[in-house]
């Protein structure tokens, strides 16, 4: 008879995923964001273009946003052992993927403001500066969109099958690039409509436009993140096959279910059963071991005293 040791019995929490590539590219489109956000500061406070002074600060506001990515990932992995945290720092990507979705907020709701401004007392642009500095924006864009678009990807084909299971912190990343490479767009159209047509006021209605679209993506992003931080309802179908895996089993009844995010892909239950034929904790954790992400499980077998609703064979 085999007698488990202390260490048998106890399993890790490190629930962390080892984001080093993602890390290693968000380090590489956070420097080209700070070199694009001074050369636009530069140009801008050369040429007299308020327009680019602004995007350069609205840059960077974007690589704060990516060193909270960056924090977050190191945090996580050199906490990820530590005893202080009863689940480990799963969810401190899901943190740094909040509080860019915040940072994002905060652009859109001053982007509208600026583009308020401007609608009623439209500045004077000098178009053929800022269209160059505004291209070269957007290339480093694009190129910083690729970098991180490898990583979004992969990490969503990995865990297509699951339910909300993206690296909500590399998302964040990614939905920031994608938000300074549609505000360069919206600039290029406006700065030619102005300089071709005329229609200064393009400049501030495609400011609105924007600050429309990233507000979208920051609530999108808010509400996803703060649904696994808040220990939000798991997705039915997890549930339902939790208590099918149990009750499918002698004449168990689940009583009571607990299941959380302990990670953005790892799962945490607690479950109440009553049974008339009660087995060991461990064999009702066996019953649920083809359920993707569980990775962290309590049982509580309750025996119910009376007559059984189904009688088991003898073997």
């Amino acid at each position: 008879m085999h007698i488990h040791t202390l260490e048998e019995w106890q399993h890790s929490h490190n629930f962390s995923i080892d984001q080093n590539h993602a890390e290693r590219n968000t380090k590489i489109v956070m420097l080209l964001t700070a070199l694009t956000m001074v050369a636009e500061i530069l140009a801008g406070t050369t040429f007299g273009s308020m327009a680019l002074l602004a995007d350069g600060w609205h840059m960077s506001t974007h690589v704060a946003a990516f060193g909270i990515t960056i924090f977050a990932y190191q945090y996580a992995r050199s906490h990820a052992n530590n005893p202080k945290y009863t689940f480990g720092t799963g969810k401190v990507s899901v943190l740094g993927g909040f509080a860019s979705a915040v940072a994002l907020a905060v652009i859109a709701f001053v982007m509208g403001l600026e583009s308020l401004g401007r609608f009623f007392q439209p500045q004077t642009i000098q178009f053929n500066e800022a269209i160059g500095v505004a291209v070269i924006g957007l290339v480093v864009n694009i190129a910083s969109a690729f970098l991180l678009q490898d990583d979004h990807h992969h990490a969503h084909e990995h865990d297509h099958d699951h339910h909300d299971h993206h690296d909500h912190n590399l998302r964040a990343a990614y939905i920031h690039v994608l938000a300074d490479a549609l505000t360069s767009v919206f600039a290029i159209i406006a700065l030619f409509a102005g300089k071709f047509l005329g229609w200064v006021w393009m400049d501030a209605v495609m400011g609105f436009v924007g600050a429309a679209v990233i507000g979208k993506w920051s609530y999108g992003l808010v509400r996803d993140t703060g649904a696994i931080l808040l220990d939000g309802a798991i997705d039915k179908q997890t549930k339902l096959a939790i208590v099918n895996a149990i009750e499918e089993d002698a004449d168990n009844r689940v009583t009571d279910l607990h299941i959380w995010y302990v990670s953005q892909h790892h799962l945490a239950a607690t479950i109440s059963l009553v049974t008339h034929y009660p087995q060991t904790p461990e064999f009702y954790k066996n019953l649920l071991k083809d359920i993707p992400s569980l990775a962290h499980v309590s049982v509580e077998v309750n025996h119910c005293h009376g007559e059984p609703c189904v009688e088991i064979q003898a073997v």
